[in-house]
């Protein structure tokens, strides 16, 4: 769990929670409170928009923020958690990936990838798309590492089974 002021000195904890659930190379809490002295219903609105699980405003009782920590605390994990694809299981909450049996040891770039596949079965993905998507907003469009990072996480993946009829990497096997 986290809690985030949205008046950070670097910068607004808004972009910080709006981040956290858009960017998939940055690790996500698994709840997200937002303490703050903006108090207005706009400002409230906007935070749990952003992301935010709960919005509480400053001064508050100390009673009142340990109870709304243990009532985000009871709120079960949703089952979208966990995304499936044939044999592999990838678990959004501990980052961590298997195939079968097996976990996977992912670089975050390559499971940020992986993510982003399995989010989008079936679909025909550009390079462009996943630059947009998987790399920060300064990534060079001129690179080659869309093709680099695929190629080391189909290579980390294996040989598709037979049974599967398409992979979350392409349409004919990953």
């Amino acid at each position: 769990m986290a809690c985030f002021d949205l008046s950070l000195p670097d910068g607004d904890g808004l972009d910080l929670v709006r981040r956290l659930g858009r960017d998939p190379g940055l690790h996500r809490p698994r709840r997200t409170l937002v303490l703050t002295a903006r108090d207005a219903v706009a400002d409230r609105v906007a935070g749990l928009d952003a992301g935010a699980d709960d919005y509480l405003v400053k001064p508050f009782h100390f009673t009142e923020l340990v109870a709304r920590l243990r009532a985000l605390g009871r709120r079960g994990d949703d089952h979208g958690s966990i995304l499936r694809f044939g044999e592999l299981t990838l678990d959004l909450t501990a980052h961590r990936v298997w195939r079968s049996d097996v976990e996977l040891a992912l670089t975050s770039r390559e499971y940020a990838m992986l993510r982003y596949f399995m989010q989008r079965p079936g679909a025909t993905l550009s390079a462009e798309d996943l630059l947009e998507h998987v790399w920060d907003a300064h990534a060079n469009p001129f690179t080659a590492s869309v093709r680099v990072i695929l190629s080391r996480l189909r290579r980390k993946l294996g040989d598709p089974s037979p049974s599967s009829s398409r992979s979350p990497t392409s349409a004919t096997g990953w």
